[in-house]
């Protein structure tokens, strides 16, 4: 009970340091735009563009570079904590800091400062600008991915800046508000894969080549699902604006409910979870880079240039826990509770209302990370043959007939409540399945291990 009280209490303040966090971005990208405005405007006018520079270059600073390249590098770190916890282990605790391994913080540094003065060790008969490109591209594609995620809502320049007030200018966490959206999202994904494939060709090493070429068909295979998952979520919202569809599952369904994309798509949102987590090539779906067993398409890579592959793959967990977040677990929206966002920004200030949507949004993205760390641990890895059948033989078929039932239930109809419906029957359907299937593993395990005596 103790331990009980003392982890709600750590998630409180967990979930109030979040909230904290976001009114500082808040006001980062309001003091700069407004600052943009007042530096490079004309006097006493409120120059759109020029607000909209200043924010965006804040946003940048702080959720690209702050949000998004601390937590890929303390996951590094959480992965081994986490492992060692479910394996029984202490975990990284090697390194102190006077005589305090500090939850193995330091190996930050460590393994910073150990990639950037590695000995330099490269292939003589590679390709050289192809060798060079490769960790480049596996990195920067994925890193642009989070400029469109919509971290929190939209306010009032002018409730933070009152010479704003009345010129209709608002300030949100988003770097880049795109129409394309989502096609945005699924074609600067899809160029990582050159990264890989380059990795494996360019070093001139057969078991390199192997790994680039299980690693880029596992990729572009689940590219198709990937996809053609969230189409469904693009016609119940009619958007492909992820801040657009973050704000569309405000409005209430079945009552109370909120129009979630967990409850109108679970279909769709079991596909994009796993195409996702098969994208990210983590376990059980590592064939292309299982580091115990298997050689992976950057076996001639040291270094930093290791450290960016290694790192991509750890912002990609971020990224998708992010995508995720906005698409189906209602963004920033803080309660599952169709009107409950209109109420808070009703009786708060608007500064801290949107704080309060960012903190939900980064804590949500949090759990979703923790959830993957754990999947990657409990999990054995599938054979080859198994991922492919999974994707072309079960995932693809699944994501269209989703996206036919989607468009039916639609057309029938336009207010959704038909289509909440079927996500709630889909969703009972789906736990009473999963039960039934674990009441059933158990003799058989049983019966093997008595067996096996």
């Amino acid at each position: 009970m103790k331990r009980f009280f003392g982890m709600s209490l750590a998630l409180v303040i967990l979930v109030g340091a979040l909230m904290a966090l976001s009114g500082l971005f808040y006001l980062a990208a309001a003091g700069l735009g407004w600052g943009f405005n007042v530096w490079f405007g004309e006097p006493g006018r409120v120059d759109p563009a020029l607000v909209h520079y200043g924010a965006s270059l804040a946003n940048v600073l702080t959720l690209m570079m702050v949000v998004l390249m601390i937590s890929g590098s303390l996951l590094t770190v959480a992965e081994r904590k986490w492992s060692a916890l479910l394996q029984n282990r202490v975990g990284a605790n090697r390194i102190k800091v006077f005589g305090n391994p500090l939850g193995g913080i330091p190996y930050l540094a460590a393994d910073a400062l150990k990639m950037l003065t590695k000995e330099k060790m490269e292939p003589q008969a590679a390709t050289r600008m192809l060798y060079e490109l490769a960790p480049v591209m596996a990195f920067a594609p994925v890193f642009c991915l989070f400029a469109i995620v919509p971290v929190g809502p939209a306010i009032d320049l002018g409730s933070i800046f009152s010479g704003a007030a009345g010129a209709g200018q608002t300030i949100a966490l988003q770097v880049a508000k795109m129409d394309a959206g989502l096609l945005f999202l699924f074609a600067i994904s899809s160029l990582s894969v050159y990264g890989t494939s380059l990795a494996g060709w360019a070093s001139n090493n057969k078991l390199a080549l192997l790994g680039g070429v299980r690693a880029s068909s596992q990729m572009i295979s689940y590219e198709v699902s990937l996809g053609l998952s969230l189409v469904g979520a693009m016609m119940a919202y009619k958007s492909l604006q992820l801040d657009e569809i973050v704000v569309a599952q405000g409005q209430g369904v079945l009552g109370i409910a909120p129009a979630w994309g967990l409850l109108l798509q679970p279909v769709g949102f079991l596909i994009f979870f796993t195409s996702g987590f098969a994208e990210t090539k983590r376990a059980p779906f590592d064939l292309p880079e299982g580091e115990s067993e298997i050689v992976g398409y950057f076996l001639e890579y040291s270094g930093m240039k290791f450290g960016m592959f290694f790192l991509a793959e750890f912002l990609e967990i971020a990224i998708f826990a992010g995508v995720i977040t906005a698409v189906f677990l209602g963004g920033w929206h803080p309660l599952p509770i169709a009107g409950a966002t209109e109420w808070l920004r009703a009786h708060l200030h608007p500064l801290a209302f949107a704080s309060v949507g960012g903190g939900i949004f980064l804590a949500k993205m949090i759990v979703l990370m923790w959830l993957q760390l754990t999947i990657r641990w409990l999990l054995p890895r599938f054979r080859y043959d198994q991922i492919q059948q999974l994707c072309w033989k079960i995932l693809l078929p699944a994501a269209l007939v989703n996206v036919f039932v989607t468009g039916a239930a639609i057309l029938i109809d336009p207010s959704l409540q038909l289509l909440a419906g079927l996500g709630l029957l889909t969703m009972v359907v789906v736990a009473v399945l999963v039960g039934a299937t674990g009441k059933g593993a158990a003799p058989a395990a049983a019966h093997a291990h008595g067996g096996g005596h």
